[in-house]
C-alpha cells in the first residue's frame, strides 16, 4: 500500500511540474531582461560589463550592468532598461 501511495506522489509531483514548466514557457515573450534594477545579491544572470559571470553575484544595488528578468511594463515602471 505504501508503494502505491509513493507512487501516485511522484507521479502528481511530476505532473505538476510539467504544468508549471508549461505556463513559464507561455509567458517567455511577455518578459525582459531589466538592466539597473538588481539589489545586490539579487541579479539574474552575468554581469553585461563582465565584473562577475554569474548568478546572485552583483556587489551594488542598481548597477547597469546587471539584470533581472520581468514583465515588460514593470521594467519601465522601475525606471531600467529594458532588453529582449
Amino acid at each position: 500500500m505504501k508503494t502505491q501511495l509513493s507512487r501516485h506522489a511522484a507521479i502528481a509531483a511530476a505532473l505538476a511540474g510539467l504544468a508549471t514548466a508549461t505556463v513559464g514557457v507561455a509567458h517567455a515573450d511577455d518578459t525582459v531582461q531589466c538592466y539597473g534594477v538588481a539589489k545586490a545579491g539579487q541579479n539574474d544572470c552575468a554581469s553585461k560589463t563582465g565584473v562577475h559571470d554569474c548568478a546572485g553575484q552583483a556587489k551594488v544595488d542598481h548597477d547597469k550592468g546587471d539584470f533581472k528578468t520581468m514583465p515588460k511594463g514593470t521594467c519601465d515602471k522601475l525606471g531600467g532598461t529594458a532588453e529582449k
